[in-house]
């Protein structure tokens, strides 16, 4: 690829984010209200301070007004941004460019979704005209097609698959049961996971990640002003975005245990970073776990893995919340919540409170240098589509400049 990055010229100076619900009592303006005013706070900057925003939403608003009335922003560009379930990540890629590139001292990147009370369960997708080779499945049931190609490829059976799909779940839900801005706060036993309602394939209820109202939001700065607004910034390493074809869904040789798009990004990333270990070098992950076989994939595609062993290593509890490498330890899309316009920016705070050492007690991570670890790098995956027809985006964050 040809990104050149941009490496420690961007900092990350404050972050907010809302519980994640069914906030029947809030709207859309509630919650772009309540991130932003919090991250104001943890920035120390009002408003009038931000140069630009950038707003993430699949479908809570069309244009910039749905940020600026709410706020009263008076003569301030807000740009709406969309890029399927990667929108809350897209926004922040934006307005670190923005920054990066000298347009802008100070620019914030908040992402919202509102769907619980629109009369549907997720976002209603528009009927978009195509060539008649779309797919024609639902997302779960795209995704439950990894599981027989994973068993078929790498001699797993489909039993144990079910019960690795049932430990990440349970992971996840272990880990959110301890947050409390989650959605889904119970911690879920193996075998009530396994024995959930079936949902397309072999997924079941628990395979699959809520759906949720919520918002997430960052103010980002030159990295040379950062310690003007924190002493505690995050440096942005890396960001790589990746828009597929969508050739999946017509290649008879795509076999479903891969997604190129994140393999392309992750090492597009890790390139920009300087990352060549990412089990080692990285300290956590936030990924998109939009359903288990997804997160399994997930592992192999961002090299923290070797093809087919992915399996093993969540059985041997190398991504669990104290784990070698922690993944998801907010407790995930799984477990916390998945409103689309806030998710990537969700994963980015997860990661702003863990490298300051400033996640609860009960979930903190021990591989990050602020809470004795040797480790002060972080990395977020967020996707968009389906296997086949997918969008990517990966960001490596660190405490430390260099």
């Amino acid at each position: 690829m040809g990104s050149h990055g941009i490496k420690d010229r961007v900092a990350i100076v404050g972050m907010g984010c809302t519980p994640f619900r069914e906030h029947w009592d809030k709207g859309v303006d509630d919650l772009l209200i309540e991130a932003a005013e919090e991250t104001f706070a943890s920035a120390g900057v009002a408003k009038d301070d931000i140069d630009a925003y950038w707003l993430g939403t699949a479908q809570s608003g069309m244009s910039g007004i749905t940020l600026a009335a709410p706020l009263k922003l008076e003569g301030k560009p807000v740009s709406r941004v969309e890029n399927y379930c990667a929108t809350g990540s897209e926004a922040l890629r934006q307005a670190s460019y923005a920054v990066a590139s000298g347009a802008y001292d100070v620019a914030m990147a908040i992402g919202v979704e509102k769907v619980k009370d629109s009369g549907y369960q997720g976002l209603n997708a528009f009927p978009i005209p195509n060539d008649g080779t779309n797919r024609t499945l639902t997302a779960a049931a795209m995704f439950s097609l990894i599981a027989p190609a994973y068993s078929k490829k790498y001699g797993v059976s489909e039993d144990e698959l079910k019960e690795v799909f049932a430990r990440i779940a349970w992971k996840n839900h272990h880990n959110g049961a301890r947050n409390a801005r989650a959605q889904f706060r119970k911690e879920m036993s193996i075998e009530a996971i396994c024995s959930a309602a079936p949902v397309a394939g072999g997924l079941g209820v628990f395979d699959c990640a809520g759906v949720a109202d919520g918002a997430a939001a960052a103010v980002v700065v030159r990295a040379e002003d950062a310690h003007r607004y924190t002493d505690a910034p995050l440096y942005i390493k890396a960001l790589s975005f990746v828009a597929g074809s969508g050739a999946g869904l017509i290649d008879p040789t795509y076999d479903y245990t891969t997604f190129p798009e994140v393999a392309a990004c992750a090492r597009d990333a890790y390139a920009q970073a300087g990352v060549t270990d990412p089990r080692h070098q990285i300290a956590m992950a936030e990924v998109h776990d939009c359903f288990t076989p997804t997160e399994l994939v997930l592992m192999e595609d961002l090299g923290f893995s070797e093809r087919g062993h992915g399996w093993q290593d969540v059985q041997a509890g190398v991504y669990d919340l104290q784990g070698e490498l922690p993944v998801n330890p907010d407790g995930g899309l799984k477990s916390f919540g998945h409103p689309v316009g806030a998710s990537g920016l969700r994963m980015h705070f997860e990661n702003w409170l863990q490298l300051r050492g400033e996640a609860p007690s009960e979930r903190q991570i021990s591989t990050v240098r602020a809470a004795g670890g040797d480790r002060s790098l972080g990395l977020v995956h967020n996707l968009g589509g389906y296997p086949g027809e997918m969008v990517s985006f990966v960001s490596v964050v660190g405490t430390e400049p260099g």
